[in-house]
């Protein structure tokens, strides 16, 4: 079917989402840690992917997710149902804001978001590309704000972020009183600077760990690494 992208264990239909299945939703899912995600939540989930891949990865949990766009919210539902994991998958079509006021009780072991991040730059053409992936300082500053409220004591948050906006990031969290704990930087090539940064982020006061992922060998071709890492995912590994 046109628009559907089918995982080992789940398909996913992509259709009325602006941003589409990614390189960095599948990464971050599949690079998410957390010593006991009983609950976790998915923020601006779009097609649901990584809230289905985190569902698959860790088969006890309970994964939330929020969409603030309407139709990708009622597509990421109808893939949530589809979906093996469906009892222990819950689709919200809120701001995450606004998720938080209407549940100010909810505490999570793991937290995820492929946030938008063009900081003060042009809107992307497109009302729904926009909203998906335009934001500013202040998007940054009341997400970190809510994730110290709503995140249990031993628990993560990871994010992938642009390197710059990853480092800002970071000093957000310390003046809200989280460590960084991981970062994953994620280059194109062994020859390239890294372009994105999966930084992990809690209360533990750990030393943090420093990795990087290459995803090509050559061009067209995947290093053993990533294949390995997504291989409990993907069909063609």
């Amino acid at each position: 079917m046109a628009g559907v992208f089918q995982f080992k264990q789940f398909s996913v239909d992509q259709s009325g989402c602006a941003m589409k299945i990614n390189t960095d939703g599948v990464l971050l899912a599949a690079l998410a840690v957390s010593d006991t995600a009983n609950t976790i939540l998915d923020i601006g989930t779009g097609t649901g992917v990584i809230a289905l891949m985190l569902a698959q990865k860790f088969n006890d949990a309970h994964v939330d997710a929020v969409e603030i766009d309407a139709q990708a919210a009622d597509t990421a539902n109808i893939n949530f149902e589809s979906s093996p994991f469906s009892k222990r998958l819950k689709l919200y079509a809120l701001s995450f804001e606004a998720y938080f006021k209407q549940h100010p009780e909810k505490q999570y072991d793991l937290i995820v978001s492929n946030p938008p991040f063009y900081i003060d730059s042009l809107k992307s053409p497109g009302a729904k590309k926009a909203l998906a992936k335009h934001t500013d300082v202040d998007f940054f500053e009341q997400l970190i704000k809510n994730v110290s409220r709503h995140l249990t004591p031993n628990g993560s948050c990871c994010l992938i972020l642009p390197v710059n906006i990853a480092e800002m990031v970071t000093t957000l969290a310390a003046a809200g009183g989280m460590y960084l704990q991981k970062t994953i930087c994620v280059q194109s090539y062994a020859h390239s600077q890294a372009h994105r940064a999966i930084i992990c982020i809690g209360f533990n006061n750990v030393a943090a760990d420093a990795t990087e992922l290459i995803i090509y060998k050559a061009a067209g071709i995947y290093t053993d690494e990533y294949q390995k890492l997504l291989q409990p995912y993907f069909l063609n590994f």
